[in-house]
């Protein structure tokens, strides 16, 4: 890992730009969650929704823009950028002065078509049904518009060898020194889960984390050994990266009908793959809300859920049980993105195995205080009214 400079692990000084502020995520214990699963481990979440455009994809967009410009790819005043990408794409485009062009799937938020119309990028969206290589495809697309546009330029995050790069140098350095400088009582990690879509952040760090026991005299290849971490891949039903048949899905962000160039995803970078549902996905972004405080996305809660299937199992139960063990999700991006989307509106719906009768007490308290129901105003509008009061100066 050595000939690069490595990432300084937390902000120093003025930054020079919102650049700068790409990655440096915190590693958050997830301790609510942890023991309401009655589990020993420490379960550890890399919150890349800490950075500065809200997603893990901030780091991949940042490396491949800045090694374009080195090797003369893209050219300041010359080059528009085109991508089937989003918002951290755009941040680095806008903050560098490129004209920006994204091809969006339909199914992809609205959220995400205003955030990235805010950074100045022009959005052009594609039939969701479309295979990846249909020319329809938001990948199709892309091609088509480069071909026809002076100085068009794609950076193709799932042929560039700097997505995965991203995350050997970057993700997988800022994990290992948050866990050396932490009070836990190991320093490496047992059991690494990340949902796979690009397939840049699972493959950079099972790269990094291989090479890294590699340099270890005492590592033996065994996966049972105490030195070598578990590396597991989360892929929603619907997707082909984990086995199964394409289908459709709601968790946006992972998962893909091909298998991306960048993506390694065999033994020894990854050890396993793991399926999971829109439904315990979403049910697993809701408890991370709930019980943690981390305003995550849904991809966030595959990882979670994928994770904890697992910790459950026979086969990593012996992780779940070893208080020693560091067990590292990474929660690729915030809910910033899916306010408006029907799974995220029900949140105020309890997850599972939350308690319904300690709600309904406290709301029956307040209703009983008040003499309403907790969303009547107009009640409250209609009795000032009839007394003569006014609302804005109280009794």
């Amino acid at each position: 890992m050595s000939g690069e400079t490595q990432p300084q692990h937390h902000w120093q000084g003025v930054l020079a730009s919102a650049l700068d502020a790409v990655g440096h995520t915190p590693l958050i214990k997830l301790q609510r969650i942890a023991n309401e699963e009655g589990l020993k481990c420490n379960l550890l979440g890399k919150c890349e929704f800490f950075s500065a455009g809200g997603s893990v994809k901030d780091r991949i967009a940042k490396r491949m823009v800045e090694h374009a410009e080195k090797q003369g790819v893209l050219i300041p005043g010359q080059s528009i950028v085109i991508e089937p990408t989003r918002i951290g794409l755009a941040l680095a485009c806008a903050i560098k002065g490129y004209q920006c062009i994204i091809t969006l799937p339909a199914k992809m938020s609205l959220e995400k078509e205003v955030m990235l119309r805010a950074l100045g990028a022009e959005i052009v969206r594609t039939p969701t049904e479309a295979a990846w290589d249909s020319p329809e495809s938001h990948i199709g697309v892309a091609r088509k518009l480069q071909k026809s546009i002076p100085g068009g330029v794609i950076l193709d995050q799932y042929s560039n060898p700097h997505n995965p790069l991203a995350h050997y140098y970057g993700t997988y350095e800022e994990i290992m020194h948050s866990l050396k400088t932490s009070d836990l009582p190991r320093k490496d990690v047992t059991l690494l889960v990340a949902g796979a879509g690009t397939g840049g952040t699972i493959t950079g760090l099972g790269r990094a984390i291989r090479d890294y026991e590699a340099s270890l005299p005492h590592t033996n290849g065994n996966s049972a050994s105490r030195g070598r971490t578990t590396i597991i891949a989360v892929d929603p039903e619907g997707s082909i990266l984990g086995g199964g048949e394409p289908g459709n899905y709601q968790v946006e962000g992972i998962g893909y009908d091909f298998f991306p160039e960048v993506l390694d995803p065999n033994p020894p970078v990854v050890d396993k793959w793991l399926k999971t549902n829109d439904e315990e996905a979403f049910d697993a972004t809701k408890r991370l809300i709930r019980k943690e405080g981390l305003f995550v996305g849904g991809s966030s809660g595959s990882a979670l859920s994928g994770t904890l299937r697992y910790l459950h199992s026979e086969e990593g139960k012996h992780i779940a049980e070893d208080s020693d063990a560091n067990v590292v999700v990474i929660l690729p991006d915030g809910v910033r993105n899916y306010i408006s989307k029907p799974w995220f509106l029900e949140t105020s719906k309890l997850p599972m195995g939350e308690n319904m009768d300690e709600k309904e007490d406290i709301k029956s308290t307040i209703r009983k205080i008040l003499g309403r129901d907790l969303n009547d105003v107009q009640s409250v509008v209609n009795s000032k009214t009839e007394k003569g009061e006014d609302l804005e100066n109280g009794d």
